[in-house]
C-alpha cells in the first residue's frame, strides 16, 4: 500500500491515495518512508513518485510519501515522524546542504536505515546514496559546452534555478566552476521559483534584458530547462541561437532537445532512482547492508531524446 502524506507548516495540501499489491496482506509486510524536498506540481517528481508507487505494488510493502517544496523544517519534521513511527527505512532527498545531519543521526541511532536519493549531500551519515552525482553532472554540462566550442574564454553563462541555495544547484554549480574558472568563463545563477508560469515570466524578462551578453544557458533544474522553448519563443530567440544544456527529466525538455532548443540534457532515471532507493532499504532491513552508492544519469542529445521521451509517456 502506498500513502502520500504532506506534512508541516500548512504549506502543502494533504493527498492520500492507496495502491495495494498482491503481497500487502502477507505477514511481514514493512513500512518505508519516501521524503522529497520537491514540489508535487513539479513534473519530474511525478516520475520519481511513479517509481515509489511501482515498488510498493511490486513488493506489497507500504510506502508513505511526502513532498515538502524546499521547506527545511517541514522536511526535518517528516524524517522525525518516520523515526517516531518506527519506520523500516527512509528514503530522503536533501533540501539544503547539511540540513539533515541531526535527523539522519537520529535515524541511525534508532537503527533505522536512511538512504539519500536525488540530491547528494555528504554531510549526514547516510547508509548510501542513489541518484546522479551532481558535482560530476555540473562538470559534464560545462565540459560539453567547452568541448563543442559553444563557449570560450571570457564568455558569460546564465544559470537559472528554481531554488537558489538548494543542494542540487549548489553541487551542480561547484562542478561547473571546476571547468569554467580556469578558462575565465563567468556566470550568474538567478532565482526562477517553483511556479511554472512565474518561471517563464522571470526567465523571459532576464533573457530580454541580458541577451547581448549571454553566450550559453545551463538549466540547473528540470522546471527551468523545460521552460526554455516557451521562453525563447516569447523572447523571439530562434531555436539553437543560444546553446542550452541542463536537466532533461520532462517531456518539455525531451521535446525541446528534439526541436533544437536544447543541445543536450541529463536524464536522471527518476523512476529507477526511487525503485532502487526503496530496494536498498529493503536489503538493509533484511540484514544485508548496501555498503555502496548507486549512481544514475545519462547526457542525451537529439538522436537519443526520443528514447527518454517514450519512457515518460510521450509519443
Amino acid at each position: 500500500m502506498l500513502r502520500r502524506i504532506f506534512l508541516g507548516a500548512g504549506a502543502m495540501l494533504a493527498l492520500v491515495s492507496g495502491a495495494t499489491g498482491a503481497l500487502a496482506q502477507e505477514e511481514g509486510a514493512r513500512t518505508f518512508y519516501w521524503i522529497s524536498h520537491g514540489a508535487p506540481a513539479d513534473p519530474v517528481w511525478t516520475y520519481f513518485l511513479q517509481g515509489a508507487e511501482q515498488w510498493a505494488t511490486d513488493t506489497g510493502h507500504s510506502v508513505n510519501t511526502s513532498f515538502h517544496s524546499g521547506d527545511v523544517p517541514s522536511h526535518q519534521e517528516a524524517v522525525r515522524a518516520a523515526i517516531a513511527a518506527g519506520a523500516d527505512g527512509i528514503c530522503s532527498t536533501s533540501p539544503d546542504p547539511g540540513s539533515l545531519v541531526d535527523v539522519v543521526a537520529e535515524a541511525r541511532a534508532a537503527d533505522i536505515p536512511i538512504v539519500n536519493f536525488n540530491t547528494s549531500d555528504e554531510a549526514p551519515d547516510w547508509n548510501a546514496y542513489v541518484g546522479g552525482d551532481l558535482l560530476s553532472i555540473g562538470r559534464q554540462w560545462a565540459q560539453y559546452l567547452v568541448d563543442n566550442q559553444l563557449v570560450q574564454e571570457g564568455d558569460f553563462v546564465w544559470m537559472p534555478v528554481e531554488v537558489p541555495g538548494a543542494s542540487y544547484g549548489v553541487e551542480e554549480e561547484r562542478g561547473i566552476a571546476e571547468v569554467f574558472e580556469p578558462l575565465g568563463i563567468t556566470w550568474e545563477v538567478t532565482d526562477a521559483t517553483l511556479d511554472q508560469a512565474e518561471i517563464i515570466t522571470r526567465m523571459t524578462d532576464y533573457l530580454t534584458a541580458n541577451r547581448e551578453r549571454i553566450s550559453a544557458i545551463i538549466g540547473l533544474g528540470d522546471l527551468v530547462t523545460g521552460s526554455v522553448q516557451r521562453v525563447f519563443d516569447q523572447a523571439g530567440i530562434p531555436a539553437g541561437e543560444i546553446p542550452v544544456v541542463g536537466w532533461g527529466n520532462s517531456l518539455d525538455t525531451t521535446q525541446a532537445v528534439m526541436d533544437g532548443y536544447v543541445n543536450a540534457a541529463m536524464w536522471q532515471d527518476p523512476q529507477a532512482t526511487s525503485y532502487m532507493c526503496l530496494s536498498s532499504l529493503l536489503m538493509e532491513s533484511s540484514g544485508i547492508p548496501i555498503g555502496f552508492d548507486v549512481l544514475t544519469g545519462a547526457l542525451y542529445e537529439a538522436e537519443t531524446a526520443q528514447l527518454y521521451h517514450g519512457i515518460m509517456g510521450g509519443q
